[in-house]
């Protein structure tokens, strides 16, 4: 059996958990060290058996504690070479530290099979990563992208569970206090993902079998979660799903429950 819990998930700080019996990994450390492991425990995972830390990319809220952590419990770091490069320039990355370039045909940590997939993100080389365990179940976390292209949606179709991002509301964003250039950032294709943007594509997911979805990387200036919810559930009723029995829909946040697959 599979397990799944988005640790955190906002503009603040991100980190998602995938585990089985074998063992697990986390994707991105964007909050402190202590409060990640903190958070592991209490979902009962000693983090000393963490076997590998994905980083999706090298914005502050993705790798805040991972030079630490990784440090702490002997964890390897993998990444695509331009985030590699990044948290370098960062300082995220120490002599201590085991990193390694994450392979495009994917690698194998604690018995799951990760491959990444590019993603369309002001960095320097970003990622999203689809995963599968060993008892065939496919996982994909897909945020910080401005648009989902071709090579996002065949990463992603299929999938049992996607973590997706629904970040902003549109009229909340363009209303709200950022500056111009800041939310022409937002907005555009190398930016984030809008709720409604979000809604078209879960639809388009449940259409392929994905029946379980996590919105994620909430912006607190610019959403709501019940707006996000409300805002794919409405999308899901108009093509005729049911919430509960053809798809589960949660929110992320901070310290959220595992969810079983």
């Amino acid at each position: 059996m599979a397990k799944f819990c988005s640790l955190y998930s906002s503009s603040s700080g991100n980190s998602t958990y995938i585990g089985t019996s074998q063992g697990g990994i986390l994707i991105d450390v964007g909050v402190s060290a202590k409060k990640t492991a903190d958070a592991l425990k209490n979902i009962g995972v000693d983090p000393n058996t963490i076997a590998a830390i994905f980083v999706t990319h090298e914005h502050s809220d993705h790798i805040n504690g991972i030079r630490v952590f990784a440090e702490r419990h002997g964890t390897k770091v993998y990444a695509s070479s331009g985030t590699l490069a990044g948290m370098e320039e960062a300082g995220a990355i120490t002599p201590k530290m085991k990193t390694d370039v994450i392979p495009r045909e994917g690698t194998e940590a604690g018995g799951i099979f990760i491959r990444p997939f590019r993603t369309p993100h002001d960095s320097r080389e970003s990622t999203g990563f689809s995963v599968m365990t060993p008892d065939g179940k496919r996982i994909a976390v897909a945020t910080d992208i401005g648009e989902v292209n071709n090579t996002v949606m065949d990463a992603i179709y299929g999938c049992d569970l996607v973590l997706l991002e629904s970040n902003h509301d549109v009229g909340m964003l363009r209303n709200g206090p950022y500056p111009f250039f800041l939310k022409e950032r937002i907005l555009s294709n190398h930016g984030h993902l809008s709720n409604e943007r979000c809604a078209e594509t879960a639809v388009k997911l449940m259409e392929s079998g994905t029946t379980r979805f996590v919105l994620g990387h909430l912006s607190k200036e610019n959403n709501i979660p019940a707006l996000a919810f409300e805002t794919t559930r409405a999308a899901m009723k108009m093509a005729g799903a049911v919430e509960n029995i053809d798809y589960l829909l949660t929110v992320a946040g901070d310290l959220n429950p595992v969810i079983a697959l």
